[in-house]
């Protein structure tokens, strides 16, 4: 055999466009930014290479079963025992917890709310905070909380972890890039985050003065991607798109650190005299990530009606119940409709599930008018809602030929809970008193001598 022919040809460690990530949901990753740091063929060596310290952070109780079963081993200058000094409690008034029943006394209604103005001091990740709805109670780590955030300020000398649950990030306005523990995320408006339970990090805007964009603090179980049954093997939010960031670490002994953690729904602080974001190397499943949401695969009606919102699903946190989540995520990308002799918008309708929706970018179809980029709505369990007039007629009489929906990018969270209302989000000016408004000119054409209805 001659040499020509025992040649290898070896690819790259990862492909060009997601270099310092490591791609696909929820694997097993390892990683290290010192060669030699990382122990091989055990977890807890007597003494761990480089002098680190072997941590092992859970996501899942111990017994939890194998294919369920989060943690991650990290090999830090630190054990994290020593990030807790003297606690003392601090306030966030506007970070909320659930439950938040009765601060509202607003009446019954669908809302919607323009975009809030980023405020001059709005400050940090943690001080630009602003809770909008919650359900379910955090003490018994069911339900969620929705929140905005408005940044000016990056973090530096800070760093923060919620005990309480996940947090999925949505970007609107500005990019930022989020240190954690584990490594380094870089997010913008079209992309998400999503930091576990329990991960320090810190949040700084990346190349613009500001940045505001909305989260979801999931209190259940850990969101993973959903089921797809018939759609088969592929399509939707595929594996492969999400990233996890390698290995990153920084030195800064002898600089003041303040450490923020959220516990119970409070918030206490304490201060300690280096960086906690020490971790070398690490390896496990779990781990922060992001996704860019444009390379979601909708699928959808290819010959008539509107199909559910459920088929546009990226992430979801299940309840107990089969099919019924806790809370989902949920897009709708640019996608083309082809739908024939059907209403092509959705369709109205009554939900036992609570709908939060906000506008990345672009127009949403069913709300042409008064639903703009960085504002929001809440339709809540069992109130109706559906397309304004506009959207209404308007698709009632187009010509259906296929129609590439473009420059938007809606999302909704949508869960099993009641949304309760904060203080906060009922008193904002930019509330639509009105926004009910937009179906009154919805007029009764039925006609019991006229069976094909013209549109008119």
């Amino acid at each position: 055999m001659n040499e020509q022919s025992t040649r290898i040809f070896r690819a790259a460690s990862r492909a060009k466009y997601n270099e310092g990530y490591m791609p696909g949901f929820g694997n097993d990753f390892e990683t290290e930014a010192l060669e030699g740091a990382l122990p091989i063929g055990q977890n807890s060596p007597q003494r761990c290479p480089y002098g680190l310290y072997a941590e092992q952070l859970s996501g899942t109780p111990f017994t939890a079963p194998r294919e369920t079963n989060k943690r991650s081993w990290l090999y830090r200058m630190r054990p994290t025992v020593q990030h807790i000094g003297d606690m003392t409690r601090i306030e966030l008034p506007h970070w909320r917890s659930a439950p938040t029943v009765g601060e509202s006394d607003l009446p019954l209604a669908p809302m919607r709310w323009d975009p809030a103005p980023i405020p001059a001091d709005a400050g940090t990740f943690l001080t630009g905070m602003r809770t909008i709805s919650t359900g379910g109670d955090v003490h018994t780590q069911t339900g969620f909380a929705i929140h905005t955030y408005a940044v000016t300020e990056s973090m530096d000398a800070e760093v923060f972890w919620n005990a309480d649950g996940e947090m999925l990030v949505v970007p609107e306005l500005g990019a930022l890039r989020i240190f954690t523990e584990m490594g380094v995320l870089d997010i913008a408006p079209g992309e998400i985050a999503v930091l576990p339970r329990g991960i320090k990090f810190k949040v700084m805007l990346a190349g613009d003065d500001q940045a505001r964009g909305y989260i979801c603090e999931n209190y259940g179980d850990h969101f993973t991607c959903p089921e797809r049954g018939p759609i088969g093997a592929n399509c939707l939010a595929n594996r492969r798109d999400f990233l996890s960031p390698v290995a990153a670490y920084e030195r800064r002994d002898g600089t003041a650190h303040r450490i923020v953690v959220k516990w119970g729904g409070s918030f206490n602080a304490c201060e300690i005299d280096h960086s906690p974001l020490d971790v070398v190397a690490w390896h496990g499943n779990y781990a922060p990530y992001k996704y860019n949401l444009r390379h979601f695969s909708p699928v959808g009606p290819i010959l008539n009606d509107h199909a559910d919102p459920s088929i546009f699903t990226v992430l979801t946190a299940p309840s107990g119940t089969p099919g019924t989540a806790n809370i989902d995520f949920v897009i709708f990308p640019p996608r083309w409709l082809v739908a024939e002799d059907s209403f092509r918008p959705p369709w109205y309708h009554m939900n036992v599930m609570s709908e939060f929706m906000g506008l990345i970018e672009g127009v949403y179809d069913a709300k042409p008018q008064g639903f703009v980029p960085g504002g929001m709505s809440l339709h809540n369990m069992m109130l109706p809602h559906g397309p304004d007039a506009e959207a209404f007629y308007g698709a009632s009489v187009k010509e259906l030929t296929p129609q590439k929906l473009e420059n938007t990018l809606a999302f909704m969270f949508e869960t099993r809970f009641p949304q309760q209302l904060t203080r906060y989000a009922a008193a904002l000016p930019t509330l639509q008193v009105k926004y009910p408004d937009c179906w009154r000119p919805l007029r009764n054409h039925f006609d019991p001598d006229r069976p094909v209805w013209n549109g008119d």
